[in-house]
């Protein structure tokens, strides 16, 4: 038993005394701290380009030499295929008549013309975010500062805690 009253005496005087209170504070100072981020920010960047103009132009007609080919050519093609003169004909005058079809009308660029032409890229932007805020409160002439999360506004008070102790 002596010992427990012992132990309990020590125990007591060893400990450091302390008093605590929630006492009510007025804010005296707000300051926003900032951290830097950096965002991917969607942007249109247009350009002007030359886009040619495609027309449909009449041609000369086939030339001598061209019809010559064309008919040789069907000549060779449907001996070979047929195996007789008919078939060379036949054949030459199918050349001809598809080598002249081919210089009627072709599509040729005729000029050109300006267009403004946009994308959409992404941008990385160095941003300001808001990290918390670093408020100064007073109470009874003493002040203290701590850090925030909560969007506090001037003169508005806080609740706070006051501690005495010895050493």
């Amino acid at each position: 038993m002596k010992k427990v009253i012992l132990a309990g005496a020590i125990s007591l005087v060893a400990t450091t005394s302390a008093m605590a209170q929630t006492v009510q504070a007025t804010i005296t100072n707000i300051e926003p701290r900032y951290i830097k981020s950096y965002q991917n920010v969607p942007s249109t960047q247009c350009q002007d380009v030359q886009v040619p103009i495609y027309g449909t132009v009449q041609g000369n007609g086939a030339s001598g030499g061209d019809v010559l080919a064309g008919m040789i050519l069907g000549g060779i093609l449907g001996k070979g295929v047929t195996g007789k003169d008919n078939g060379a004909a036949a054949g030459a005058v199918l050349g001809g008549v598809i080598a002249a079809d081919n210089k009627k009308t072709k599509q040729v660029i005729t000029g050109y013309q300006t267009q403004r032409q946009c994308n959409e890229v992404m941008v990385r932007q160095e941003v300001n975010q808001l990290k918390d805020y670093v408020i100064t409160f007073e109470w009874n002439g003493f002040q203290g500062r701590a850090y925030t999360f909560n969007d506090y506004y001037l003169g508005q008070s806080i609740p706070v805690d006051v501690q005495l102790r010895a050493k």
